[in-house]
């Protein structure tokens, strides 16, 4: 088992200057900007190396030896489960590790813990990869395809998840109710990017929203959310 920082290899390719430190590597993508808003969000202090996937950094030895997956973001915490240094991918994962060694923005009820683990999963089962072929398919290679029944299919199935995000957030101020929680750290970047960087706001037609749009809004208005959106800071 390792039992240093420096055992892992891909402390080697991003040596750590504070290796007392979690270590976060990532980049601003919807995914990578879930761990940067929690860790912003909680105050646990870290340490950040940019992973540039376009010239792909992630597929490198170093990082696969973390993520075998060769996806942002991934962690390592030097003071993990039993004092050892714990290395962790899958965004979703890192949210509930965050949250449960912080102890914020994870319920302590059982009943409720597991409800917002649900809309973690809902995220990322749905609307992440969603929402990416709307991305893929509207702005960039995809777009090329003269047949545009896979744009159609992924811009429903897009509006699908918006109606059901929409129906939760009613009378919410957050997915969870009253409290600000890892379902909404999950799922604001996504929402977000959607109607920004993948320039689908009239596709999915946002404006006819009412919940989605004022929450998005409530999120963004978050210093720790503005903060984690911009972290790392590309190059």
């Amino acid at each position: 088992m390792t039992s240093q920082l420096s055992d892992f290899p891909i402390t080697r390719r991003w040596p750590p200057k504070h290796p007392d430190r979690i270590q976060l590597y990532s980049l601003p993508t919807p995914n990578g900007v879930k761990a940067s808003i929690m860790l912003e969000e909680t105050g646990l202090p870290y340490e950040v190396h940019l992973v540039d996937i376009t010239s792909n950094e992630s597929h490198t030895p170093e990082f696969l030896s973390l993520n075998p997956n060769g996806k942002i973001p991934a962690i390592i915490d030097p003071d993990g489960p039993g004092g050892k240094p714990f290395g962790l991918f899958e965004s979703g994962a890192i949210l509930i590790y965050l949250a449960d060694k912080s102890g914020q923005f994870l319920s302590k009820d059982e009943a409720t813990r597991y409800e917002t683990i649900q809309w973690v999963f809902f995220q990322n089962a749905g609307i992440g990869p969603m929402f990416g072929q709307v991305g893929f398919f509207n702005k960039f290679a995809g777009k090329e395809i003269e047949d545009k029944r896979p744009l159609k299919r992924y811009v429903n199935e897009a509006k699908r998840l918006l109606a059901v995000l929409e129906g939760r957030l009613e009378g919410r101020n957050w997915i969870m109710g009253d409290d600000y929680s890892i379902a909404d750290i999950s799922t604001l970047g996504w929402v977000r990017n959607l109607i920004t960087f993948y320039e689908a706001r009239d596709l999915v037609e946002f404006d006819t929203l009412k919940n989605v749009p004022a929450w998005l809004g409530r999120g963004l208005a978050r210093p720790a959310v503005q903060r984690g959106l911009e972290i790392p800071k590309r190059g």
